[in-house]
């Protein structure tokens, strides 16, 4: 009886030491979600606004053309992973229950190098994004819901 334990014990060890790994890649892509569409509290919301936040978080080389930055709880935006505040919505995405602050920053032609000028947009819109493992990885699109 013992040796049959053997190989079972070994994988679940395995799998045990792979979870971790796993739930850090899941971990990675959400921080990474955050750092391209979160800014819990903006100063202003204006075409400055989107330029310094769009070369502080890394998305001017090249100059991205459209990113939208979502603003208020991290909690709310979580929760559109769930049934609490999100919906499904087509294939693999959710859309939220609720409206969120959002500027959505357009970069306004000329060079795709820096230095990059934007026009903001400020908003209130249900957000559609994509989630892995209860959390938002891939912002998909804003609108209003009628």
């Amino acid at each position: 009886m013992v040796m049959s334990l053997g190989p079972l014990l070994l994988v679940f060890m395995l799998g045990l030491g792979l979870t971790p790994l796993t739930l850090a890649q899941d971990d990675s892509r959400y921080k990474h979600f955050l750092t391209q569409h979160y800014d819990a509290k903006p100063r202003g919301r204006n075409d400055r606004y989107c330029e310094s936040m769009m070369e502080r978080r890394g998305l001017t080389s090249p100059c991205k053309d459209t990113n939208t930055f979502i603003h208020g709880n991290k909690g709310n935006i979580k929760a559109i992973c769930g049934n609490k505040n999100g919906s499904p919505h087509g294939e693999n995405l959710r859309i939220s229950k609720s409206p969120f602050q959002i500027t959505t920053c357009r970069h306004v032609g000329g060079s795709p190098r820096p230095p990059c000028r934007y026009r903001a947009t400020p908003g209130f819109r249900h957000i559609v994004v994509a989630c892995e493992s209860g959390l938002p990885v891939h912002f998909d699109e804003s609108f209003l819901r009628l």
